[in-house]
């Protein structure tokens, strides 16, 4: 029996300390739904998507499953104030945000019994949430898939957990059970996971997306948009090769926008290897095989108790 109860469990009123990433395209309510049965946390990505596309995900999700399931919100989408209100219309409990301050959201939220979680790349953004009055923080480090800040984990969590009362959710660089023990020994009271969760069956990314995944090794991933201050992790392709080529040329910012428009979405839906961004973290490599969330969810917490377990004897506890 897998026992892993922390303040992040009892806040959230799920069975495990483990929350499923909000990646644009691949986290919709079939995802968030089969995460939150398994005893996770699902979220549906906000993205980029308008309010009424949303709206269907978080109505259909309420049908897949009767678990909590939250909502992620990018903060630099152009629909991020009608997602802000939307939530509060069709009862999400739970938000996480990115991309900027949900300060100004954070009162009607608040006022409607929302949990708040944003997440941050520093112990000074983590200080300025709990500030404003969120109820936990997730720290991302720059193993992550997607969008990336400059500290690893490693150094991130810790720092996070000496400098807020709130709790730490570790993100980035973990999808096994020593991820999870490590992040745990670090200070985290829960876990953040996207790619592992790209490798799942209830995942509706195409299959080349997941084949990618699987067949990662531990330097197939890349970032690109350096030059933008923008930086972005994904597997390497023909489009990643292309970017950082241009980026070497002094393209402008416009010129890789364009180049990089749309192509989270091709990825998913289309599986375009050619054209696609395959967005992905560096523990893409230990991702082996496709099978269900609650598989993925219950060997990962089974490994990290029996690591913790047996270090702790072998140390002489």
């Amino acid at each position: 029996m897998i026992n892993m109860e922390t303040r992040l469990t009892r806040l959230l009123k799920i069975k495990y300390p483990v929350i499923q990433g909000g990646m644009a395209w691949v986290a919709d309510e079939h995802l968030a739904a089969a995460v939150s049965n398994a005893g996770g946390l699902g979220l549906i990505a906000g993205g980029g998507a308008p309010k009424e596309v949303i709206r269907d995900k978080i109505i259909k999700a309420k049908t897949l499953t009767d678990k909590p399931f939250g909502l992620n919100i990018m903060l630099m989408s152009p629909f991020a104030d009608d997602l802000a209100v939307l939530a509060v219309e069709e009862g999400v409990k739970i938000i996480t945000t990115g991309a900027g301050s949900p300060k100004k959201y954070i009162d009607m939220w608040k006022e409607n019994g929302i949990t708040v979680i944003p997440v941050v790349a520093s112990a000074a953004q983590a200080i300025k949430m709990e500030s404003i009055g969120a109820d936990a923080v997730v720290g991302e480090g720059c193993e992550a898939g997607g969008h990336i800040g400059e500290l690893t984990t490693m150094s991130l969590i810790p720092q996070l957990v000496n400098a807020v009362s709130i709790p730490v959710v570790a993100a980035g660089g973990i999808a096994s059970g020593a991820g999870v023990a490590a992040a745990f020994m670090l200070g985290a009271e829960g876990v953040q996971c996207g790619t592992c969760f790209i490798a799942s069956t209830e995942c509706t990314a195409h299959q080349n997306y997941k084949d990618m995944v699987v067949k990662a090794s531990d330097i197939s991933t890349t970032v690109t948009g350096r030059s933008t201050g923008h930086p972005v992790r994904s597997l390497k392709s023909p489009l990643s090769r292309k970017y950082q080529a241009m980026e070497k040329n002094g393209a402008t910012f416009e010129e890789l926008e364009n180049l990089a428009l749309g192509s989270l979405g091709r990825a998913v839906t289309e599986g375009d290897i050619s054209t696609g961004t395959f967005m992905a973290g560096q523990i893409a490599g230990l991702v082996k095989d496709i099978k269900p969330c609650k598989n993925i969810i219950e060997d990962m917490l089974s490994e990290a108790l029996s690591i913790m377990k047996n270090n702790f004897v072998r140390f002489g506890g």
